[in-house]
Parts: structure tokens; sequence; C-alpha cells
């Protein structure tokens, strides 16, 4: 239960294809309360409350198709998946990445309006970074844009 409510709290996960996510405490008397948390914010409601009252498990296939996981690889790839995800991110431009992942998770709690006005706000100082001038001058000469991170 710990590891699914783990995988239900990171940003992004791949999942080997054997791979099995559960919160099977109930099997055993306890019902996986903190789990919950996490795995209610990222799946159905009712698949989640399926899988906390019954402690079935389900497949990495079943978790991508749910969106527990963003992608199943075979074991022998997932070293090399990982790095590739991992290295497409990090070719972003660092700031942009990092304003834009707080912004994803702050406009959650927000009411549709308020997180619209918030966002525009976030786009708005965006846009003043000198390394997105750059981005946006690279894209409308049809070029990739080379970043200075920090």
């Amino acid at each position: 239960a710990a590891g699914c409510q783990l995988v239900a709290t990171c940003d992004l996960a791949i999942a080997e294809k054997s791979t099995k996510f559960g919160v099977n405490g109930v099997n055993i008397g306890l019902f996986c309360s903190t789990p919950m948390v996490a795995l209610s914010r990222n799946i159905t409601r009712k698949k989640a409350f399926e899988m906390l009252t019954t402690g079935d498990f389900i497949s990495a296939e079943q978790a991508k198709t749910l969106g527990l996981i963003n992608r199943v690889v075979e074991i022998e790839n997932f070293d090399l998946e990982t790095e590739k995800l991992a290295e497409q991110i990090a070719s972003k431009l660092g700031v942009a990445v990092k304003i834009g992942k707080e912004a994803f998770y702050k406009q959650l709690e927000m009411p549709i309006s308020e997180a619209y006005e918030y966002t525009g706000r976030v786009m708005a100082e965006n846009m003043m970074f000198r390394q997105t001038e750059k981005g946006i001058d690279a894209f409308l000469n049809k070029r990739e844009p080379t970043w200075e991170q920090d």
C-alpha cells in the first residue's frame, strides 16, 4: 500500500510491465487511509474506492490507463526509458519547468476562474525571463533553443 501511495505522490512514474499496484490493507483488517489521500487524487474516485475496499491489485497497464503512472516499459529498458524522460525534461528551460510545476499544483486547488487569473499572471511573469525571449526567437526562426541553465 505504501508503494502505491508513493507512486501516486510522484509527479511522474514509470513502471515495468509486470508491476502490480494495490492498497490491500483491507485484506488484513486495516483500511489504507493515508494511501487513500494520494490515490484518490490521481485516479477516478470509483476505481480508488474499489481498490481500497476490495484489496485487489491492478496491472501496470491498468495503472497507466487510470493515470497512476505515465509509462509502462520492459524491464530491460527501464533505466534507459527513465533516463530519456529525465533528460527530456532537463533539456527544457529549468526556471520555466520550476514555475510550471509550482503553478500546476497550486491551480488545482483553485476555482476555475481564479485558476485562469493566477496562471495568466504566471505566464506573464514567465514571458519576462530573458531566456524565454530567446526561446520564442528560436521558435520564430525555426531552430532549437539553446538554454543557459541556472
